[in-house]
């Protein structure tokens, strides 16, 4: 499936094997592969040679697909694959109907070129494959597309297309949700009026400050 409507001329569609990523994992997380990972097919890379766009800190797009045997988000078994990979990844995972996507910002470590260090994450939740919420806008520049898909996934809204400042964006958004949830629990179980005034009128900041983040009024 060309989830992102992408030219043929990026097409790679090649299965890999699961035991690919061995040199990477012990047991225990050998053993969730085989649990959870149904099949990996890299499908897309984007590149100069495959759309005419280059960048310079992003070289490489690739594309790849993991179909699982439930629908789960396991970030610990994405990163094993991610921190293997020296090019920046979209993962398209795959469950019945519905997909959940996934990239991380990263860089190479410096004591060796076979392994990565992921600078931040961003996520979507579960939708459905065909509902087409996302798009790789292939223009200006492979940092402009990746910058571009980055801000579609951290709903960063400003048109200046800065990765560290959409990653400060999106830490932001994490963050608060936290404070959020957690002064909701708070509030849930604290007895003493006053306080219980209190941390109510935090939540009502962390919700104006969430709202802010979405230029929501």
């Amino acid at each position: 499936m060309n989830y992102f409507n992408l030219p043929i001329s990026t097409n790679v569609s090649r299965f890999i094997p699961k035991n690919a990523f061995d040199a990477f994992t012990n047991a225990k997380q050998k053993k969730k592969f085989a649990e959870t990972i149904e099949k990996i097919t890299w499908l897309n890379k984007l590149l100069k040679e495959t759309i005419n766009l280059a960048g310079k800190e992003i070289i490489e797009i690739h594309i790849i697909e993991i179909k699982l045997k439930e629908e789960i988000y396991s970030k610990d078994l994405l990163d094993i694959i991610d921190k293997s990979i020296p090019h920046h990844t979209i993962f398209i995972l795959s469950f019945k109907d519905s997909i959940l996507l996934h990239t991380s910002k990263k860089h190479q470590h410096l004591l060796g070129q076979d392994i990565c260090i992921i600078d931040w994450s961003f996520a979507t939740q579960w939708f459905l494959a065909n509902e087409n919420k996302y798009q790789l806008n292939l223009k200006i520049s492979l940092d402009f597309v990746y910058a571009d898909f980055c801000s579609q996934l951290s709903n960063y809204t400003q048109e200046q297309k800065d990765i560290t400042k959409i990653i400060e964006h999106d830490k932001n958004i994490k963050g608060l949700k936290k404070q959020i949830a957690d002064l909701k629990k708070a509030i849930k179980v604290e007895k003493q009026f006053n306080k219980k005034v209190a941390l109510n009128i935090d939540l009502s900041a962390k919700n104006k400050a969430y709202c802010m983040l979405f230029n929501i009024t």
